[in-house]
């Protein structure tokens, strides 16, 4: 289990770290660096697969449309999320991109409450009206809605409904989706070239590099994270994922000195609270299940 944890542990504080990276190609345009991360995430997933001799699951994935299609939205909603977020960094917008993965869970909540039917228990009601709070606190005090921590939150919280109903593991379905996405990414960088306007051909080698290396900073992340889900209880993988928007929002607002007024703050305790009541709740329930399984094993 300890290492399990650590697997999972190092793979939320290496999303975590992910604002240093795209800062360091803030003179890239955000959808350039996602183009960018699209093709060199491909390319990097094949050399794992075929070192892996894992690639026995794609004669059975081109002979399910329903599979793929599933998986071209996946891949619509990734994209989304990630040209957001690298938009946000690059725009000084890492504590609000910070508020989004905080409050993932709490949109997981909603959208099983709504596409499921899953019905809310009182303790996550709670959490849901709680993070409400802290969302409409913010809007209240900016004049605007917090846009970018709720696109985030509810392009990965749709992603992770998709990936958790697929028939693909976290290899494979980032493989396939990447592989949905070469041609667009393939087909408008060249375009950008012919264009002269593409930055990878007229950057420094620095630049290129940091280009390059988006494949493996996509995917090892994400391999630690499979490696550690199969080893530890769902309920301390839940634990572990507020690692990443706290290293997040920590770096926002002390190495690139966002903004964090008391105002700000109070709308992130709000959200702080929600996702107490949420976790406190889980664990809770968890504890009850285990201790009523042991005394009808007994």
């Amino acid at each position: 289990m300890r290492q399990g944890i650590l697997f999972a542990g190092s793979a939320y504080f290496l999303w975590g770290l992910f604002p240093i990276y795209f800062k360091t190609l803030h003179d890239v345009p955000a959808l350039e660096i996602l183009l960018n991360r699209m093709l060199w995430s491909l390319l990097f997933l094949v050399g794992v697969l075929t070192w892996r001799k894992q690639w026995a699951w794609v004669s059975t994935a081109v002979r399910q449309p329903k599979l793929i299609g599933g998986f071209a939205l996946s891949a619509v909603l990734l994209s989304a999320n990630w040209f957001v977020y690298i938009w946000a960094v690059n725009h000084g917008h890492i504590v609000d991109a910070s508020l989004g993965y905080f409050i993932t869970p709490l949109v997981n909540i909603l959208i099983g409450s709504v596409l499921l039917r899953e019905k809310l228990r009182p303790g996550q009601w709670l959490s849901v009206a709680l993070a409400a709070v802290g969302v409409a606190w913010l809007t209240i005090q900016t004049g605007h809605l917090p846009w970018i921590g709720l696109v985030l939150a509810a392009t990965f919280g749709t992603y992770g409904l998709l990936r958790k109903t697929s028939a693909l593991g976290a290899l494979e379905g980032l493989s396939l989706e990447t592989a949905l996405l070469f041609p667009f990414a393939f087909g408008w960088l060249c375009w950008m070239t012919l264009q002269g306007q593409n930055s990878f051909v007229a950057s420094s080698v620095d630049i290129k590099m940091l280009l390059l290396i988006s494949g493996p900073i996509t995917a090892i992340p994400l391999l630690l994270f499979a490696a550690g889900a199969r080893r530890i209880p769902m309920t301390t993988l839940g634990l572990l994922q507020y690692i990443s928007p706290l290293v997040q929002l920590l770096l926002g607002v002390w190495l690139y000195h966002e903004p964090f007024d008391h105002n700000k703050l109070a709308g992130f305790i709000a959200i702080w609270a929600a996702l107490f009541v949420y976790s406190a709740e889980g664990l809770w329930r968890n504890f009850r299940t285990v201790k009523i399984e042991a005394k009808q094993g007994s």
